[in-house]
């Protein structure tokens, strides 16, 4: 092969992949698909084989595009490593930093301390996606994770930034309704409102309280997989709720919502996960202390 594929278009090709498509990779580059497609063809030119399947909805790897897409992934994280490496020493970090959370922590929480890193390190890149699911780093090239609770794999790093526990809790309007479990056994026998979290099997609830660790079978008649929804339910008065105290604390204060079994609760530290160490990537390192220092109240406005 005389010439070597561009870098950016082996990380266009990734995102194909990722995205299932070109009309998604090209709206997340800001390009139109036919641009897509015309760099997509030129690498399967210059590479001498096909490397997806087209079809009207979706594009699939071929065997020769399953071998790429892992040399690509390979060859892109070696990139970011010398870059990264490169620029440790440097006060001013740059580049593209790819990071995955929930939806209702990432809009509340984590998305407005990236503005404020963002106007303040105008050479960083930074990508934002919101995963109701737990998310494979290396494999789908996300540098930074910011999870509640749920612990990192093996082969990745972790740092706690922020203390946090879930809390059981109902409307006024419930309890006046319906009562109030008076113990652990009588939560079942409730409407409760389950969340399907990053972190925890659908319809099970483990909670720390005076007998230990207890897991608890929970149903009712409303369910979903986006927490902010499931909180505006329980202050219509749909259900208990088990929410993080940084989502309800306001609601608690002001009585729009009250504890339900206040000696039960569970842990869920915020954590920063990410699969390469903070020492050798100036550009993750000052994504992780910022929301860290954000979310502690000690980053300033």
């Amino acid at each position: 092969m005389k010439n070597l594929p561009p870098l950016e278009d082996l990380r266009l090709f990734c995102d194909v992949v990722r995205m299932g498509g070109f009309a998604a990779a090209a709206g997340a580059w800001g390009a139109s698909p036919a641009f897509v497609s015309k760099r997509i063809a030129l690498l399967e030119g210059l590479l001498g084989a096909r490397l997806l399947h087209r079809t009207t909805r979706r594009v699939g790897l071929t065997e020769d595009g399953a071998a790429v897409h892992r040399w690509s992934l390979r060859i892109l994280e070696d990139a970011a490593q010398m870059a990264d490496a490169l620029s440790v020493g440097d006060s001013e970090p740059r580049g593209l930093v790819r990071i995955a959370t929930s939806g209702g922590f990432g809009r509340r929480r984590v998305a407005p301390a990236l503005s404020v890193l963002a106007a303040r390190h105008p050479a960083l890149r930074i990508q934002l996606e919101f995963l109701s699911r737990p998310v494979d780093l290396v494999t789908e090239g996300f540098d930074l994770d910011f999870r509640i609770g749920l612990q990192p794999e093996a082969n990745l790093l972790a740092r706690r930034i922020l203390d946090n526990e879930r809390v059981l809790c109902a409307s006024p309007a419930y309890r006046a309704r319906r009562g109030l479990p008076a113990t652990l056994e009588d939560l079942p026998d409730h409407a409760c409102i389950v969340v399907r979290e990053r972190d925890q099997s659908f319809g099970t609830w483990r909670l720390e309280g005076p007998m230990g660790v207890q897991s608890v079978n929970v149903e009712g008649p409303l369910a979903c997989s986006d927490g902010e929804t499931a909180h505006a339910w329980a202050l219509d008065g749909h259900g208990i709720i088990l929410r993080s105290t940084w989502d309800v604390g306001e609601d608690l204060a002001s009585g729009r919502l009250v504890r339900v079994l206040p000696e039960w609760r569970q842990d869920a530290p915020v954590l920063a996960v990410y699969p390469l160490r903070l020492t050798g990537s100036a550009k993750v390192r000052v994504c992780v202390d910022f929301v860290e220092a954000w979310l502690g109240g000690r980053a300033g406005a």
